[in-house]
């Protein structure tokens, strides 16, 4: 499965990007396939070890914040892999065909 997801530290005063970092941190610490872009942070695994690494990156935001948004998007397809790159391959190919 993949799920984008994003993270917002709430209380902490305007800039966020120290602790949007820490988040990311701990995704691509997981070992699991990873891609962050401005808006989202996209991983692809199963239910339970994607689902406990979006848990570890909101426990460390909340270390820091009083409060935390958390935003979660998901594509469940068993058997699927490689998700991450092929669904973005396939798009740059249709794109060159013209």
């Amino acid at each position: 499965m993949l799920i984008a997801f994003s993270i917002t530290p709430l209380g902490v005063g305007e800039s966020v990007g120290d602790l949007v970092a820490e988040a990311v941190r701990v995704v691509r610490a997981s070992g699991l396939p990873n891609h962050t872009d401005a808006m989202f942070t996209t991983v692809e695994g199963e239910w339970d070890e994607v689902m406990a690494v979006v848990k570890r990156a909101v426990d460390v935001v909340a270390e820091q914040a009083p409060r935390v948004s958390v935003v979660l998007k998901a594509d469940v397809r068993p058997g699927v892999t490689n998700a991450l790159t092929g669904k973005v391959a396939h798009v740059e190919a249709r794109l060159a065909e013209g």
